[in-house]
């Protein structure tokens, strides 16, 4: 999903606001969804320190190699103590205390083809991509393709269900760039990518 396209929104308030998410936005959604990029896009709109949870999750120069679950945990429970800031990442262990102090969240909802195929893009073509691991390195992996093929799917149906049952100001936006009633949070933050050269 890049941020230069326009957003469809699914969400019952279609008059929010970007503003109206609040200082501390977490981001949801599926596995490469356009979660980072969108998460550098509001930071720098809304002035807020930007966290992606997956270079917490891992360990820098390494092949993605993931950190011990309670060092993952610890820097987690950190960062969200900060007071203005834009989360990307899921990591559903940790979201009770995150979602405790959010004020406001993303849904990113696009298909298992779309996210196959910014997978395999991103990984072969973007080499200084947002949200990428200092010292890592992006290769195709079989076991991320079978995550998005296989387990994404699932996850959507139980982000959906969290997403209707959270209590806090949010919305959920689609990839459908051919739609002309962009929700005003997506045509907001994609005016500043434009601008940003995002």
């Amino acid at each position: 999903m890049g941020i230069r396209r326009r957003f469809a929104a699914m969400d019952l308030n279609q008059n929010m606001q970007l503003a109206d998410l609040g200082e501390r936005v977490c981001i949801l959604g599926p596995s490469n969804s356009g979660k980072s990029t969108l998460a550098e896009t509001i930071a720098r709109k809304q002035g807020l320190e930007v966290i992606h949870l997956d270079l917490l999750y891992h360990l820098p120069n390494t092949d993605w190699k993931v950190r011990p679950s309670d060092e993952f945990v610890a820097l987690h429970d950190t960062a969200i103590t900060g007071e203005r800031w834009v989360m990307d990442g899921n990591y559903s262990k940790c979201m009770p205390q995150r979602f405790l102090r959010a004020t406001g969240l993303i849904l990113l909802d696009i298909s298992t083809p779309a996210s196959l195929f910014r997978y395999c893009r991103r990984t072969i073509f973007e080499r200084q991509r947002v949200g990428a691991l200092e010292g890592g390195r992006d290769s195709i992996k079989w076991g991320m393709i079978y995550h998005i093929a296989a387990v994404t799917p699932k996850n959507r149906l139980r982000y959906a269900k969290m997403f209707h049952d959270i209590d806090l100001p949010k919305v959920r936006l689609t990839s459908e760039s051919t739609r002309d009633d962009a929700h005003p949070i997506a045509t907001s933050i994609a005016s500043v990518a434009r601008a940003k050269g995002c």
